[in-house]
């Protein structure tokens, strides 16, 4: 892409980033398995994207709070249930779920096949946290409760205890 300055010459744009199938960074935790299509570096780290699967009767995070971004999930295939608070919501193909700062919440696979959705993070700064995770299990170590906690804080993010 490009642009013309005052001078009429094309001036170079942003790069467009094009992430193909089977493309983007792989994240495995546990039987979740996440494709990171944009963590940030393309868009000034205002919007990271990320495709997740999760497998049949997969738990998810505590239930916790973001201070500082947004997060959006969009379910592609299957129903992930979401705990936002006291309240549940199933969440089934083609559903949004906009998750805004502050808001307790978690999801699940509590059904017995597959579930894929794609996971926006605005700003972008949490993709990290699940990259912190996977270095957790690769050096070896078990991905403990506090493991988790300790990831979390470092993003602006903590378990929402009073919803247990």
């Amino acid at each position: 892409m490009t642009e013309e300055t005052s001078t009429g010459r094309p001036q170079a744009g942003p790069a467009v980033s094009v992430v193909g199938p089977g493309g983007g960074e792989t994240i495995v935790l546990g039987s979740t398995r996440m494709r990171v299509l944009e963590d940030g570096s393309h868009t000034g780290h205002r919007l990271a994207i990320a495709e997740s699967v999760l497998a049949p009767h997969t738990q998810g995070p505590p239930q916790h709070r973001h201070a500082r971004h947004d997060e959006g999930f969009y379910i592609l295939s299957g129903t992930v249930r979401f705990t936002v608070g006291d309240e549940d919501h199933d969440a089934v193909a083609g559903t949004l779920v906009m998750v805004p700062p502050g808001t307790p919440h978690t999801f699940a696979n509590v059904t017995g096949q597959p579930a894929v959705m794609l996971s926006t993070f605005t700003p972008a700064l949490y993709v990290q946290y699940f990259r912190d995770l996977q270095s957790v299990l690769a050096d070896g170590r078990p991905l403990t409760p506090r493991a988790g906690t300790d990831a979390m804080s470092r993003y602006a993010t903590e378990p929402a205890t009073d919803f247990t």
